[in-house]
């Protein structure tokens, strides 16, 4: 059914930088990082909008503070 590839997709997208890392360091050889068995496009959907998820709030953290940093320099 398309909503549990949109799940896995989801859940493996929001796993998949913790996965990553752990690749990079040579453990968890066993776990690949994309479920090729799974791939389709409600899969793909969900894995990007998983591994996007996480990389969301740093970035408008960021841009927030850059925000606020200009509205100071224009008051001072």
């Amino acid at each position: 059914m398309w909503w549990q590839d949109l799940l896995w997709g989801l859940w493996n997208g929001c796993t998949a930088w913790i996965v990553l890392l752990a690749h990079i360091v040579g453990w968890w050889d066993q776990f690949p990082l994309y479920n090729e068995g799974r791939g389709g496009n409600w899969y793909d959907l969900g894995f990007l909008i998983g591994a996007g998820a996480l990389l969301k709030n740093p970035v408008a953290a960021v841009a927030k503070s850059r925000r606020s940093n200009r509205r100071d320099e224009v008051n001072v």
